[in-house]
């Protein structure tokens, strides 16, 4: 088989927000910014990684929801809770020094994990859980 990663989704609330989050603040490209019904679709991505995609989608356009679940999905992104992604630099200090400097939440400083690597974690403008390995 010959199966790669193409996209994954993480929810927004304020696509703006998001935008400038993953688009100036991480540095990754815009590939798409489709508008819909009032609710927008942003596809980012790193300029080196052409073949896999982040896609901010709006949650409550996730057919079949109950009203409850969508208070639910809500309230989970609020906490931080709902969504998470790991991404990957060389230099983590650096990283995080200019995601801290952004005035991004962060969750944690750089830290050498019990389980074997260095990250940090911040959230992005919707309470996504990011963290970030540092390659070795």
């Amino acid at each position: 088989m010959d199966i790669t990663i193409h996209s994954t989704f993480l929810p927004h609330n304020d696509p703006d927000a998001s935008l400038a989050f993953y688009r100036d603040t991480l540095g990754f490209e815009v590939r798409n910014d489709v508008g819909y019904n009032g609710m927008r679709w942003i596809t980012v991505g790193a300029s080196d990684q052409p073949g896999m995609c982040i896609v901010l989608h709006p949650p409550a356009a996730t057919p079949g929801l109950t009203d409850d679940e969508r208070r639910t999905i809500t309230e989970m992104m609020a906490k931080g809770t709902y969504a998470m992604i790991i991404l990957a630099t060389a230099d983590l200090d650096a990283t995080f020094a200019k995601l801290q400097a952004s005035d991004a939440e962060v969750v944690q400083e750089p830290t050498d994990q019990p389980y074997g690597v260095r990250d940090c974690a911040f959230r992005d403008p919707a309470g996504n859980h990011i963290r970030i390995n540092e390659l070795r």
